[in-house]
């Protein structure tokens, strides 16, 4: 990956408290896994954005590498790494996620 791709990365994680690198969109998942970080994130009335890496083979193929996590979604909060959707919805069910976001 080069650096103007690993800066642009690195800036969208820092500029939202909370980000999701996902298939489609928060309004149109285009995978179920994508749809459950999304539906998860909305009951818990959190405030997150959205990086379509659909969009952007390059972002696709740069996070995979950034992370070290070969699949999507990929879920950042306060600049960290959480996981996908297996993590997020585990954390989820055992009330870790709702502390993280408040903490």
């Amino acid at each position: 990956m080069d650096d103007a791709l690993r800066k642009q990365i690195q800036d969208t994680i820092e500029a939202h408290k909370v980000v999701l690198f996902m298939k489609g969109t928060k309004q149109f998942p285009m995978c179920g896994f994508s749809g459950q970080v999304v539906q998860i994130l909305s009951k818990l009335g959190v405030e997150f954005s959205t990086v379509n890496i659909l969009s952007d083979p390059e972002i696709r193929q740069g996070m995979k590498e950034f992370s070290e996590w070969p699949t999507f979604p990929q879920l950042y909060i306060d600049k960290k790494f959480v996981g996908g959707a297996d993590i997020v919805r585990d954390m989820y069910a055992s009330g870790e996620l709702q502390k993280l976001i408040n903490g």
